[in-house]
Order: structure tokens, then sequence, then C-alpha cells
């Protein structure tokens, strides 16, 4: 499995807006394209005073359903209009990490 980190930061004042951006277009958008071998899409926001951060981890079966997402140079960042518009700045490229064990938990 590979896990890709990408992260962006916006102003205080932009940060409903982008996370509006996120979830009502971008990733619906993401997920109709029915990329085989995507698994899923976590989408974190923390604030840190003079602006905020915002990271996604997208979780993948291999890097070749990396590139069906991105194309040969999978690591470029996939930033649509509408999330550079209200982005003070962003990951120009994705960090990919193999996944070595992921645990589920089931109750406690």
């Amino acid at each position: 499995m590979i896990c890709r980190l990408w992260r962006g930061w916006t102003a205080p004042d932009g940060a409903d807006a982008y996370e509006r951006i996120i979830r009502a277009e971008v990733i619906p958008g993401i997920e109709a394209r029915r990329i085989p071998g995507f698994r899923a899409i976590d989408l974190m926001r923390r604030d840190l005073g003079e602006e905020t951060e915002f990271q996604t981890l997208m979780w993948f079966d291999s890097l070749d359903a990396v590139r069906a997402f991105m194309g040969e140079d999978y690591a470029l960042s996939h930033v649509p209009a509408a999330a550079r518009a209200v982005l003070r700045r962003w990951d120009e490229r994705a960090i990919h990490f193999e996944v070595i064990e992921r645990r589920e938990q089931l109750g406690s």
C-alpha cells in the first residue's frame, strides 16, 4: 500500500472556504474518476495562529494506482484552480510512503 501525503496552508479567514472547496468539489471529483487502486482519502486541518494547515493522506494499492491518478510524474501536486485561489502556499510535490504495516483497531 502507498500513502500519498500533501499539505497546503491558508490564511485563517480562508480556511473555511478551502475546506468547503475540498469537501464539495475536489474530493468528489477524485472519487468520480473511480481510479483503480485508490482506496481512501483523509483530510486534516489544524490552526497555527497566523495560518491554517491542511493535510491530505491518500491511500493507494500501489504506485501504479498513484500514476493512474497523476500520470508518470506522480509526485506533482493536484491543486485545482479553485483551491489555489484560497491557498497561501502548498507543497509543489507530494510525498509517497510505502505502508509497511497498518492495523485497524476493532472496539476497545
